[in-house]
């Protein structure tokens, strides 16, 4: 049986019977980093929402960690404090990685793109994602997806903070992952242009998803106006519900 915890925001946990793959652990407490927003938004200081209860239950049993990239809502120093304390194996990207070492994180494995690797008892390819649309990627900096295949486990497809692009089409496509996460927050700083898909590039992406999608990165953060209510209207309008899982934060989905 495969497990996926739903923590909050892009932080989740992956468990099967051998495994528990930690995503992107921003841990802290609620308002312990800076606001992203202070004029498109209402101001406040994130996460808006606590960790859910009983979280470290699940939490201290990772046994390992994947960072798609350095944002502070994807890893911030609770977390960083977390995988430094628990001595937790990390795989990241090459190009996130003399940094993370530098903040004493124990990096086991360096991903290049589009390049699949040994991962555990199974493989890890990493894709390539673009943090925003038009300036507003080059401004956002890198970030790394990744799609997973474990032994008698389904494929997933982290697709981590990007829009919609031809890789991730790809992936959809040819890779036909049996289970896409998608980050469907519609992310806004003040200026220019989103840095998550719009709902309009959720919807295709949902539509050209070949199996199940598990929505994440909503009502965690000031800058994310797109909430799980809004969202569920959106798919049941396009006629897409029944392909998207919306969890609640602290919510164990079970395939």
């Amino acid at each position: 049986m495969l497990k996926i915890h739903h923590i909050r925001n892009a932080t989740m946990v992956i468990e099967t019977q051998n495994d528990v793959i930690l995503i992107d652990p921003m841990l802290g407490k609620k308002g312990t980093i800076q606001s992203f927003t202070y004029l498109k938004f209402k101001p406040k200081r994130n996460p808006i929402v606590d960790l859910p209860k009983h979280s470290f239950n699940i939490l201290n049993k990772v046994t390992h960690c994947l960072i798609t990239h350095r944002h502070p809502d994807h890893l911030d120093k609770a977390g960083i404090k977390f995988l430094i304390s628990k001595n937790i194996p990390i795989t990241c990207s090459y190009k996130d990685a003399s940094v993370l070492k530098k903040l004493k994180l124990n990096v086991v494995q360096e991903l290049k793109y589009l390049k699949k690797s040994p991962f555990l008892s199974g493989s890890i390819e990493g894709i390539p994602a673009r943090h925003g649309y038009d300036l507003m990627a080059k401004m956002m900096g890198n970030v790394m997806g990744f799609f997973i295949k474990l032994p008698h486990q389904k494929s997933i497809y982290i697709s981590a903070d990007t829009i919609y692009t031809p890789e991730v089409d790809c992936v959809l496509k040819n890779l036909l992952p049996e289970i896409s996460v998608l980050a469907c927050g519609t992310a806004q700083m003040d200026l220019l242009k989103p840095i998550l898909m719009t709902k309009e590039d959720i919807i295709k992406f949902v539509k050209n998803a070949p199996k199940k999608v598990i929505a994440n990165h909503m009502e965690a953060l000031n800058h994310c106006p797109l909430t799980r209510k809004k969202l569920f209207s959106e798919l049941k309008k396009n006629q897409l519900s029944g392909k998207v899982i919306i969890p609640e934060d602290g919510e164990t989905l079970l395939f």
